[in-house]
């Protein structure tokens, strides 16, 4: 375990860092249940209440979950998918459209901003993207298809953009699931060769329009009534 015996000063802000850190790197992932109490307070030479202090508030980020009788799980890796959890819950449409907003944009930057070591990057997790959706591969899938559009996001060379769509993963891999379908004309409705297509040309506006595209078709598609 990584975690370090924690200073006398600013006992609980260092007792939060470390335990973020852990989560964040992987130490505990998501929706594993983290030490207790007991064994962080040995680890980390602290006192049980400082221990409590800290995971009450990661828990108030949403990070953690405290599950009274259980124990203490992995909720989200950052206080930014932590956030999304809580108010979105379930409503995939607020996910889809806040995706939209930095997508679109990230897109665009993309245009004029990639290098043609990205771009190729760009082309092999399309490539591998469409293998999975083709052979079924549908948990392959979801996760390269989030990280093909993380990437785009990356080639904009915005790093506060950047961030910001790497805190929203948890939520935006969800949703990726969510809508993800084994209808052909569904999956080819999907497809992001427009998308590529547009960044390699450096056509801002084309790639904008790509990326609004199919976000718009996934949010259309949530307004469509469930069959009972």
């Amino acid at each position: 375990m990584p975690l370090a015996t924690t200073r006398r000063t600013g006992l609980v802000d260092q007792v939060i860092d470390q335990i973020r850190d852990a989560v964040t790197r992987g130490e505990w992932p998501l929706g594993q249940r983290i030490p207790t109490e007991a064994a962080l307070t040995a680890e980390l030479g602290v006192g049980r209440n400082t221990v409590r202090e800290a995971v009450r508030a990661l828990a108030h980020t949403g990070i953690l979950e405290v599950r009274q009788g259980d124990g203490t799980y992995v909720r989200a890796t950052s206080e930014v998918s932590g956030a999304i959890r809580r108010l979105c819950g379930t409503e995939l449409r607020e996910v889809l459209q806040v995706r939209r907003t930095l997508e679109v944009e990230g897109a665009r930057l993309a245009a004029t901003a990639r290098t043609d070591e990205e771009l190729a990057n760009l082309r092999d997790l399309l490539e591998r993207r469409d293998a999975d959706q083709d052979e079924g591969r549908l948990e392959d899938f979801v996760h390269i298809d989030a990280e093909f559009h993380l990437e785009v996001v990356r080639c904009g060379h915005n790093s506060l953009l950047f961030e910001l769509y790497r805190g929203l993963m948890e939520a935006i891999t969800a949703s990726v699931a969510s809508t993800s379908s084994d209808d052909p004309e569904h999956a080819e409705a999907i497809k992001h060769h427009g998308l590529v297509d547009a960044i390699e040309a450096r056509d801002a506006t084309r790639a904008a329009a790509e990326a609004a595209g199919f976000l718009d078709e996934l949010l259309a598609r949530t307004d469509e009534p469930t069959a009972d």
